[in-house]
Formats: structure tokens, sequence, C-alpha cells
């Protein structure tokens, strides 16, 4: 459900508000009960198409409500929640976890100042029925990140760099500072590291008495930059000059461009001229200027005034090519064998489509004859991950526990950074209505973390993070120290706000 589609609905919409007086609480009562009326049919068509796919009895509500969601954000609801704040009864804005309580209590409550005889109206809902969406919510967070904390609901999650499988007190210091989840990068170091670093963890949770999931995150189709060669010694490049992406080893054939090979030589194939191209996060931004026998020829659109350093293993991305690529390369198959039976919860990059999902559902399967519920969560970072968001919660939370994160890096590049606040409000939004957890991911307190002193920018990032259910953090030589900052952050904002609900605690500063 993308911002176009909600758009497009909303030109669409089955109620015409400006025909009514919404100031006349009976007028609002009566569309409040059409409303209800398309909401309840039309989730009930989509929950229909999903059912199949839920084997797991404790999704059934939630994707219940997740369908219901939808349902009620076809329509423009702004009208409706203008004319509720006079009475009181502005609750439309925070009902994602639990839509039809929500909406029933509204309505009853709208019937009683009307005077409406109750037998015609919803049953006012229980405070344990319109509660009943934030426990599971709660109950799928803990099956995927373990038991909830004494002191803060948001949990930390800590990129685990190489000195992890080697410095035991480091991994000890992360769990007592608050860690409760580190992510192993299978992109990077080899198993015996991976099993070293688990090792640490698992000890360290003996010693300290902190619980602390393993998230092992598959590479991933993801291309990079390979060997680098660079003309006249140079080491920066600037805007205005070129780049050759070579799909075998460069050679000094052309000595006026850089050259670089791509570590996935099938996708320069796919690209065409005009496309753009970002390298490392969008520090590098170019354009296909032409096509090669040995690759494609970029011009550099976007770079430091100083130049940019090109270095090997950064990221590509080509936000306007739909690159058709498995989400499962032979590499991720081969990790996946140590991945299922070492850690809790398997980390799913470049996931697009339920069958994406169900791929990988069905390699831990056969990997895993044991039932075993090892947790998936979903690396939201193209505009197909957002646009195929629904399925791929049903498809996923359906059969195991499931989570979301959102990899605002990538997905920054893919949709453009004018676009990526809105859209990471989108995706909190529909998975607090499937009651899935979110892991608010990129660039947390990332000068902090490599330069020991956080911006101002940062610090306000990190206290908006309070609306997902985990933060991860990157590796960085201050990272123990952004650990001891965020769950400072955290545990005060949640003071303040849960999800969208302030919470308004007194506030002691006048």
């Amino acid at each position: 459900m993308t911002i176009s589609t909600l758009e497009h609905n909303q030109e669409e919409d089955t109620f015409d508000y400006l025909a009514l007086d919404l100031s006349d609480p009976c007028v609002l009562l009566n569309t409040l009960q059409k409303l209800r009326q398309v909401v309840v049919q039309e989730g009930q068509d989509i929950f229909y198409q999903w059912r199949s796919r839920i084997q797991r009895q404790e999704f059934l509500s939630s994707g219940l409500n997740l369908a219901h969601y939808m349902a009620l954000r076809r329509h423009d609801l702004r009208p409706l929640q203008a004319a509720l704040i006079p009475w009181g009864l502005s609750s439309l804005g925070r009902l994602e976890a639990r839509v039809m309580p929500n909406l029933d209590a509204v309505i009853a409550t709208l019937g009683a100042i009307c005077q409406v005889n109750s037998a015609s109206l919803p049953i006012r809902p229980s405070i344990g029925a319109f509660l009943e969406g934030d426990r599971l919510l709660h109950q799928h967070t803990e099956d995927v990140f373990g038991q909830t904390l004494a002191h803060r609901r948001v949990r930390i999650m800590v990129t685990l760099p190489m000195e992890a499988a080697s410095h035991y007190e480091f991994v000890r210091d992360l769990l007592q500072r608050g860690t409760n989840c580190v992510r192993i990068n299978c992109a990077h170091d080899r198993a015996s590291l991976w099993e070293a670093m688990i090792g640490n963890v698992r000890l360290a949770e003996k010693e300290t008495g902190n619980s602390c999931k393993v998230l092992m995150d598959l590479a991933g189709p993801k291309p990079r930059i390979g060997l680098v060669m660079t003309p006249n010694q140079k080491h920066r490049i600037f805007q205005g000059e070129c780049l050759v992406l070579t799909r075998d080893m460069p050679s000094m054939t052309d000595a006026k461009c850089f050259q670089a090979n791509c570590t996935l030589p099938g996708v320069l194939d796919q690209l065409q001229v005009g496309a753009t191209a970002w390298i490392d996060d969008g520090r590098i931004g170019a354009r296909v200027e032409s096509l090669t026998d040995r690759g494609v020829l970029l011009r550099i659109t976007h770079a430091s005034l100083k130049g940019s350093k090109l270095l090997p293993d950064k990221g590509l991305n080509f936000p306007d090519t739909d690159l058709q690529l498995s989400p499962l390369t032979d590499k991720d198959r081969e990790d996946l064998d140590f991945v299922a039976t070492h850690a809790d919860i398997v980390g799913y990059s470049f996931v697009q489509s339920a069958n994406d999902i169900k791929l990988l559902q069905q390699e831990l399967a056969d990997r895993m004859p044991q039932k075993s519920e090892i947790a998936i969560v979903a690396k939201i970072e193209t505009p197909q991950a957002v646009s195929n968001l629904p399925e791929l919660i049903v498809q996923a939370a359906g059969q195991q526990p499931f989570a979301v994160m959102i990899a605002r890096g990538d997905l920054a590049i893919a949709i453009g950074y004018q676009r990526l606040a809105e859209m990471q409000e989108e995706i909190l939004w529909l998975c607090e209505a499937a009651h899935v957890p979110v892991i608010w991911a990129t660039q947390v307190l990332e000068n902090l973390v490599k330069k020991g002193i956080p911006s101002r920018a940062e610090m306000t990032d990190a206290a908006m993070a309070e609306r997902a259910e985990c933060v991860m953090l990157n590796k960085g030589p201050f990272v123990a120290e952004a650990v001891t900052i965020l769950d400072d952050v955290l545990t005060r904002m949640q003071t303040h706000q849960l999800k969208k609900t302030p919470q308004l605690r007194a506030l002691h500063s006048w």
C-alpha cells in the first residue's frame, strides 16, 4: 500500500464528505457506520485471499486487522478526523493495532451523544478487546527478540565487528550496557569467526544474565565494487569524471578513466543508457553514458567537492533499473547451512515478493527437518518490497516469527531521499496494523559510533526511533558508548511517547 496507491484511491473515495454537515454528530455517526460496513466487507475480502497462507493461529487476528486497516486506509479520513476532534474523539489517528475496536468505540460514543438506540449500534468493545492489538504486538515482538526488558520497551541491536570473535570482554560489555540482539553480516568474515562471535555472545549471556538474540544477515545479491584501478595514481574521483564498470577484472587499457569490476557482472547486462547509479550508500552518483563490450561507462554526477574515494567492496545501487535477481545467491545457500543451526533470526536482503519469502522458508525447512521457530527479518529496501509489503507480511508472519527492517540507506537511494520520511511512516503504520515488530536501521548515531561525538540531528533521529520495536547500531570504535547513550534516550522517550500515542507524563522543565 504505497503513497501513490493511497492517493489514487482517495480520488475514487466512496464517501463525498463535502456534501455532508459533519459538524452534526448524528450525520457524523451515520457516515462512520457506513464506513464501518465498507471496511468490514472489503477487509473480509482481502483476508479471504490471505487465509490459506496463514498457518500460525496466533497471526489470524493480526492478519484480519491488517486487512481491515488496508480497507480503511483506502479512504481519505481527514474530514472525519477533523469532525471528531471537537467531540474529544480524534482516536482514528492511532487505531493501527485495533481497527474495528476503535471504530466501534467511536461509533458507540457518538450513538450515546445522539441518543440512538444501542441495539442498532456495534457493541462497545471491552477494555481487553480494545487492547488486544497492543498485546499481540507485544507478544510477536517477544517471539522475535525475546522477553520484555524491565526498563525499556525498544530493543537495541548491534552489528558485531570482527574483534567480537576474539575479544570476549567487548561482547560482554555490549550486553552489560543494554544490547539485546547482535547482528552478524554474512557478507563479511567466515563461518569460523561467526562461530567464535556467537560463542562469546552465549558466554556473555550466562555471565551477565542478560538475554541476547543472534541475527545472521544473508548478504543477498548486492552488487559491489570489486578491484579498483585509478588513472595516474589518483586517489579521488570528481564530478564529471568517468568510471568503467567491468564484467571481468579491470585493466588499464583506458588510462583516462577509473576502472572497477562489478561483483555481480550480470547486473551490467540489465542497464540501459541514461540509467542512474549510486555508489557507497549514495556518496557517489553517476549515470550510464554508454555500453561497452567490457561493461558500462559511467559519468560521475555527484561527488564531494574535494573528490570522493572510490573503494573496493562498496555497494552499487541502480534505483531506476528493475534488476531481475534471485534474493538468494549460491553463497547465501552455503551460509544458510550455518545460519539454520546457529542463529535465532535470519536477515533476508533484497526480498521483494511473497515468493521470495516462500523460497527462504523452503530453504530453511530443508535444513531444519525438526520444526523450529527461527525468525525471519525482511529488509525493506526497494520500491517493489514496499508495494508488496502486506503480502510479504502475510507469507512470513503467517508461518513463523517475523519482523521488518526499514533499511533506510538502500531504501532512500531507491525511492529518493525526499520520500524516505513518508515511506518510513507508512511502513511503521502497516506493520503495527499487522502487529509485526519493526527494526529502525541505517546510520543511527553514526557520528557517535564512528567519531565519539553525536550530531544534533542524529540524537533527534534516535529519539524518533522509539516508535519502532528495535533500533540497529552499526559497528564502529565507539559503539559501546553509543549503546549506553541510546539506552538512555529510548528509556527517556518511552515516558513521553508509545508508537503514535503521546503518554503525557508530567513535565518538570518549567
